[in-house]
């Protein structure tokens, strides 16, 4: 707990001292990372000394990251974002249940001198769907990218019963392994591997890369998007991407990347054992 009263704004525990509890998020790149702002004005609201900043790391240097974090006696929990969900997995000594279903961490924390990482991604995006208001239940889901974001969503969309799932990735093999651990999961929903084409589909999610940078195509097949159709997008910035412009224009229900992060904010902190939200 703090020394001192907080001042009772959004952002940064200040004044800094000595005493300052450490946390991080990291990633390659990172500028697109809305963690800071949301992580520290929660750290705030809990009454906790702590600040997160972000680090940008490439993977080639990821081990040393992790083992600067094991020797930082003031440095408490990591925040993982793409593209080290996966492999940072190898690097830490104990994984919980859900991030060994999925295969990927998102956050690290450290517990009697061990590393314990979990992945609260699909937590995240099943909230911040359900708290704006959308259904999962019973609606054909189409997700594309089948990486450690992917692999996530896919995982939880499946516990929210969906009528049916259909992943595409770049990498057919990819998005068939993941198809193939959700049918062994619960076989009583299918999966299938396909294109990106979302006709037919309820709901459509982007859990790739494509549309951070300028010039990027559509993760989807645009021309094929139905007006009734739940666009989602997980990437952070820009806030409203090519994809969900032309999604709204076009008359579909829109979800930004930001409400997936929200969602997962809280479960995140009670993980780090920070103090009651």
């Amino acid at each position: 707990m703090n020394s001192s009263p907080l001042p009772d704004i959004a952002g940064l525990p200040l004044p800094l001292s000595g005493a300052t509890r450490l946390y991080a998020i990291v990633g390659d790149p990172i500028a697109q990372a809305g963690s800071p702002g949301l992580f520290n004005t929660a750290f705030r609201r809990r009454g906790v000394e702590a600040v997160l900043v972000p680090l940008h790391v490439a993977p080639a240097d990821l081990a040393d990251l992790v083992r600067m974090f094991r020797s930082t006696r003031n440095f408490d929990g990591l925040v993982v974002t793409v593209p080290h969900k996966i492999g940072i997995s190898e690097l830490i000594d104990d994984i919980a249940p859900m991030g060994r279903r999925i295969g990927a961490v998102n956050v690290i924390r450290k517990s009697g001198g061990r590393l314990v990482g979990d992945n609260f991604d699909g937590i995240g995006f099943v909230r911040g769907v359900q708290t704006k208001g959308h259904a999962l239940a019973g609606r054909r889901v189409l997700i594309i990218g089948a990486g450690g974001a992917g692999r996530a969503v896919a995982h939880a969309v499946l516990d929210a019963r969906p009528a049916h799932i259909r992943l595409f990735d770049v990498d057919t093999a990819r998005a068939q392994a993941v198809a193939d651990e959700l049918m062994q999961t619960d076989d009583s929903i299918g999966v299938d591997v396909g294109a990106p084409d979302p006709s037919g589909f309820g709901v459509v999610v982007n859990c790739t890369s494509i549309g951070m940078k300028p010039g990027d195509p559509f993760p989807v097949l645009i021309d094929r998007l139905e007006a009734r159709t739940l666009v989602v997008d997980i990437v952070l910035k820009p806030a409203v991407t090519p994809l969900l412009a032309e999604a709204a224009r076009l008359g579909c229900t829109t979800h930004a990347g930001v409400h997936m992060l929200e969602g997962q904010v809280d479960a995140i902190c009670d993980f780090f054992g920070l103090g009651p939200a």
